[in-house]
């Protein structure tokens, strides 16, 4: 079995977010604005490299997801929505007993799983991972453990903070300075900048087929942008 990317001490701190996960106004407030604007670049870039039907209503229908480190449900829930078998995991027990729970309130069959991605076996022609890598022990074991659970030509997608002045400012001095997310929650130290990870996935086999930026203003809130100071998503496949 492939070596645990899992912190102890990041599962306890984000299982103690589990019971108000799915309250707008919670301690995963900033979670709840950032979803939007995934998915948004989710279903654009799933529709380009899967030639989907724009206007579809469940483009994903017969294809698999998985969504690595997944809480509570936030992102798994509307890939499911969208057709896709999920399957999802998260490293605190607490979280994906209200994943679980709440999927049920919604009607929606999602296969939550309180593990590691390296004890996942079979293949998935989405692999997702927002604002996780940043948590992990080794990044890089991380990645390999994600690339390995990539289908043949399917599509993974990652979100994380750029390692820069500004999103140190904005995520931790401010945000978590005045309690708009929970104190602890980030390491600046652990920030990855967008050459660092595309050379952790050139070194897992994958190829880097876009990066996108979600910026903050205060007409927009937060929004994509080609503006990666903040925080970016980045998209790629396997390396021909």
């Amino acid at each position: 079995m492939s070596k645990t990317s899992i912190v102890d001490r990041e599962a306890e701190h984000f299982g103690g977010m589990a019971a108000d996960w799915w309250d707008p106004n919670g301690a995963s407030a900033m979670l709840h604005k950032l979803n939007p604007v995934r998915l948004c670049y989710i279903r654009d870039m799933l529709d380009q490299h899967f030639g989907l039907d724009e206007q579809g209503l469940r483009p994903l229908e017969a294809k698999s997801a998985l969504d690595v480190g997944c809480g509570a449900g936030l992102l798994a829930e509307p890939l499911a929505r969208l057709g896709a078998t999920v399957t999802a995991v998260d490293a605190a027990p607490e979280l994906i007993e209200v994943a679980k729970a709440h999927a049920a309130g919604q009607g929606l069959a999602i296969d939550y799983r309180a593990v590691g991605v390296e004890a996942l076996d079979g293949q998935f022609d989405l692999v997702t991972s927002m604002e996780v890598i940043e948590h992990v022990a080794d990044p890089q074991v991380f990645v390999k453990d994600l690339a390995a659970r990539l289908a043949p030509g399917g599509l993974m997608i990652l979100s994380t903070p750029n390692k820069t002045a500004w999103s140190k400012l904005l995520t931790i001095t401010l945000a978590e300075g005045f309690g708009q997310i929970p104190k602890g929650t980030h390491d600046f130290d652990k920030f990855i900048d967008p050459d660092t990870m595309r050379g952790l996935l050139a070194h897992a086999g994958l190829e880097c087929i876009d990066f996108e930026g979600i910026a903050i203003s205060p007409t927009r809130g937060l929004h994509l942008s080609e503006d990666m100071s903040l925080n970016y998503l980045v998209a790629a496949k396997r390396s021909v």
